[in-house]
């Protein structure tokens, strides 16, 4: 066997190889594209929190050292988490405004605000059924779980069905249980 030979040969290998890892990875389930998770968390990022109490403050850099820019003032307000650091996470409201704020303030509990003004709450996931309340724009509810379309909220005492579209702080293919 000549080198030349020899190296085509093992070139031809090579590739044999990284063709069937290619149609493993298209074909592997395992291999769907990957959620980015946070480095410090491991939970998924982008992600919804909320504000744990009525006030947070919202700084310019992941420390106590930078400047604050501006301050959260109400309970419950949802967040999107878009960046961690250490014992910070980096933050949006439903504007699209930002900073760090420190991890203490911030709640697992899922809230949504409600974007639209006078939103019919339902009292079954059906646009014919009962309507148990209107909400303003602006109102902050408690999301106790959420379909592919409809989500059931808290707010003020009363509960009900609104759909996705008319609130802030659910992702479009997010389910909540």
């Amino acid at each position: 066997m000549s080198f030349r030979f020899g190296i085509r040969f093992a070139a031809s290998i090579c590739a044999a190889i990284l063709a069937a890892q290619i149609t493993y990875a298209q074909t592997d389930p395992a291999a769907e594209p990957q959620v980015k998770r946070g480095a410090v968390t491991n939970l998924p990022i982008p992600r919804f929190v909320s504000l744990k109490g009525s006030e947070g403050n919202v700084r310019r850099g992941p420390s106590l050292r930078h400047r604050i820019d501006w301050v959260f003032t109400q309970r419950g307000m949802p967040l999107r988490v878009i960046g961690e650091f250490e014992h910070w996470r980096q933050v949006q409201d439903r504007d699209g405004v930002g900073g760090w704020v420190h991890y203490s303030l911030l709640s697992g509990a899922r809230t949504a605000i409600v974007d639209q003004d006078l939103t019919p709450l339902y009292s079954r996931a059906d646009p014919d059924s009962q309507i148990n309340a209107y909400l303003e724009a602006g109102v902050i509810a408690r999301i106790e779980n959420c379909g592919p379309v409809w989500c059931r909220l808290k707010a003020d005492g009363i509960r009900g069905w609104t759909t996705k579209d008319t609130i802030w702080g659910v992702g479009p293919d997010e389910e909540i249980k």
